[in-house]
C-alpha cells in the first residue's frame, strides 16, 4: 500500500492546506478516500493517475468530504482521456449516498451517473465486510460525527492494513476496530480545548492510538489553530507508542 495525502485541512480556506482527500494504492488498484472539490484538482497536481482510480469510499455528507464528487462524475463525464475507459468505477459510502448524488444530479439533469463507463454506487452496511476493490476487502464503522459518518479498515491481498477515522469525536471502539493496523489516520481537529464534541483534540487521539497499538499513526483534518504550534514537540509530551506522522498534503508513504 502507499498512500498520499491531499488535502490534511478543513473547509476552512487555509494556504497550505486543502480539504479532506487521500489517495491509496493498493494491490487491487487505487481508492480515493474521500472527495473534497480541491481532492480533485490536487490529483493531478500529485500527477496521480485520476483516469484508472478504481473506488470512492465517502466517509460522510459534509462538504469538505464530500463535496468533489459531483464535479469529478461530471469532469469525467466530458474527459476526452474518460472516452475510452472500460473498467467500473465504485462508489461506497453510508445509507443515503445513492439520494446525495441524486440530488447533486437534480440542480441541472448533469446525469453524473451515465458516464462512458460503468459507474456502480453501493450504500455499506456498518460492520459487513464488502470487496471495495478486487482482492481488497473493507469494513466499514459507525463513528460519532453525523449520524452517518463511518471509520473504514481496508486490507488487500498482501495483508497490508490501513484504517481511516474521517471526522470522529470520541469513541473507544475505534481503538478496537483499529487494533494493530499497519497505519491508522486519524482526525485530530484540534490541538486542546476542542470548543465542539464530535471532533477529537489531541489529547483524544493519542488516547485512541494507545489504545490501538498500531504500528504507525498519522494524524490529519488539522483546524488553522495548528498552525501556531509545533506538532512534533505537543505529540512528543504524550510520550507516544509508535511513530506520529504530521499529515502535510503531498506526502507519501509507503506502508
Amino acid at each position: 500500500m502507499k498512500l498520499t495525502v491531499l488535502g490534511s485541512g478543513t473547509s476552512i480556506p487555509h494556504p497550505n492546506r486543502s480539504s479532506s482527500g487521500y489517495w491509496l494504492e493498493t494491490t487491487g488498484g487505487t481508492i480515493l478516500l474521500d472527495c473534497s472539490a480541491s481532492a480533485i484538482h490536487r490529483m493531478t497536481g500529485e500527477s496521480l493517475d485520476w483516469t484508472a482510480l478504481g473506488a470512492i469510499w465517502i466517509s460522510h455528507f459534509h462538504l469538505d468530504h464530500c463535496g468533489g464528487l459531483a464535479p469529478f462524475l461530471a469532469g469525467t463525464k466530458h474527459s476526452a482521456e474518460m472516452q475510452q475507459r472500460t473498467m467500473p468505477l465504485r462508489i461506497f459510502g453510508p445509507v443515503g449516498l445513492k439520494a446525495l448524488l441524486a440530488r447533486f444530479d437534480a440542480v441541472d439533469n448533469y446525469r453524473i451517473l451515465q458516464q462512458p463507463f460503468p459507474v456502480d454506487v453501493v450504500e455499506v452496511d456498518a460492520l459487513e465486510s464488502f470487496e471495495i476493490l478486487p482482492g481488497v476487502e473493507a469494513v466499514a464503522m459507525k463513528t460519532p460525527h453525523t449520524i452517518e459518518s463511518h471509520a473504514i479498515h481496508i486490507r488487500d491481498t498482501e495483508e497490508k492494513t490501513l484504517v481511516y477515522s474521517a471526522d470522529t469525536g470520541l469513541d473507544e471502539t475505534l481503538a478496537t476496530f483499529a487494533n494493530r493496523v499497519d497505519l491508522f489516520v486519524l482526525e485530530c481537529s484540534f490541538v486542546r480545548d476542542k470548543p465542539v464534541q464530535k471532533h477529537l483534540e489531541l489529547a483524544e487521539a493519542m488516547f485512541l492510538v494507545r489504545k490501538s497499538h498500531p504500528k504507525h499513526a498519522m494524524l490529519t483534518h488539522f483546524y488553522p489553530e495548528w498552525d501556531k504550534v509545533d506538532f512534533d514537540q505537543e505529540v512528543a509530551d504524550f510520550d507516544p507508542p509508535c511513530q506520529i506522522v504530521e499529515a502535510i498534503d503531498g506526502l507519501r508513504i509507503e506502508i
